[in-house]
């Protein structure tokens, strides 16, 4: 169950998203969540692209949260995590999962 996502703009292009889920299977399943947040929020700001800067996921009693931090960019940013915000978006409705 994906039970919400807040959004939190740090600065320009550096965003906080908060998520949180009950029934993961395993810590990636947070991490993609927040994902596609970061994907579909570039998207609404006129960004293409997404950088993801770090997650922390905590479990507890079933509930998993995590806080995530992404850039996003309207060019292909460096680093190793970045990912096409519309690539990511379509992929995230494909499978059900839910974003900003």
């Amino acid at each position: 169950d994906y039970l919400g996502i807040e959004t939190l703009l740090l600065d320009g292009d550096l965003l906080y998203f908060l998520v949180a889920m009950r029934g993961a299977r395993e810590r990636q399943d947070v991490d993609r969540y927040a994902q596609c947040a970061a994907a579909q929020y570039a998207l609404i700001r006129g960004f293409g692209f997404a950088r993801h800067v770090r997650t922390n996921v905590v479990e507890q009693g079933g509930l998993w949260q995590g806080d995530a931090v992404y850039t996003i960019s309207s060019s292909l940013p460096d680093g190793v995590k970045k990912l096409d915000a519309e690539v990511v978006a379509q992929d995230c409705a494909e499978n059900g999962i839910p974003s900003v």
